[in-house]
Parts: C-alpha cells; sequence; structure tokens
C-alpha cells in the first residue's frame, strides 16, 4: 500500500516496522535513498535493508507521533517523535531507543509519497 500524504509514509512505516516486514518498509524508501543510522549515512535500498534490519531484531514496538509537517509543492520535510522498545537481541535485555526524526519525503509521479532521506536522529546526528 502506497503512502498517499506525507503523514501516511510515517504511518505506514510505523505499521510494517511491527509486523516485522523489512520488505514493505523499503518499499517506503525511493531507490537511491539515504538512511541516517547512528550519524553514518547509507544509500540504496540493499544498504537500508541491512541496516534497518538491526532495528528490526529487537523485535519490538515502535511508537511515532508526527510532529510538524512543511511542504512545499512536491517535497515534504517531517519532524516526528518515536519510541522503540525492545530486547537486546544478544543478551536479552530491554532496550528503549527514542528520538525525533527529520525526514524529507518527495512525492512520485504516481502520487504516492516515498522517503528521500530518512534520518531517525534528527539534529543530534549533525554533531
Amino acid at each position: 500500500m502506497p503512502a498517499t500524504t506525507p503523514k501516511e509514509a510515517h504511518d505506514l512505516f510505523v505499521q510494517y516496522f511491527n509486523e516485522g516486514n523489512l520488505e514493505k518498509v523499503i518499499s517506503l524508501y525511493e531507490p537511491n535513498a539515504t538512511l541516517v543510522m547512528m550519524s553514518e549515512p547509507v544509500h540504496g535500498h540493499e544498504a537500508i535493508r541491512k541496516a534497518l534490519a538491526v532495528f528490526l531484531s529487537f523485535k519490538g514496538h515502535m511508537e511515532l507521533h508526527v510532529d510538524r509537517i512543511f511542504q512545499a509543492d512536491d517535497v515534504a520535510l517531517l519532524f516526528s517523535t518515536w519510541t522503540l522498545t525492545g530486547t537486546d537481541p544478544d543478551d536479552g535485555s530491554p532496550r528503549v531507543t527514542s528520538g525525533q526524526t527529520s525526514d524529507v519525503l518527495r512525492k512520485q509521479p504516481d502520487g504516492s509519497w516515498l522517503f528521500v532521506i530518512d534520518n531517525p536522529e534528527g539534529a543530534s546526528s549533525a554533531r
């Protein structure tokens, strides 16, 4: 199911993430999109797939609240607050991670919205 609005892209990301469906999550990204993980950007579906597989290994539950959306024609900037609660796959300990995104999405020719830049660390990744 494609996202028909920028907000829906975040809603679908959370839904697919909580389902543990990595391929559906990847479908929300442009083929040459960038994902910023631990302040290190990765580019393209294959690299994003590998990076997100780490988060999915926590078998956690993500909650996300869209705080602000700025849109100019076919480009949108989203700020959302998120929390991921799960279990460390290595030692079984509980894990809670949170942050605020700063994500860029672009409207596609078919009217759907896809991530161009997914930055779950927001401004903290600029340091």
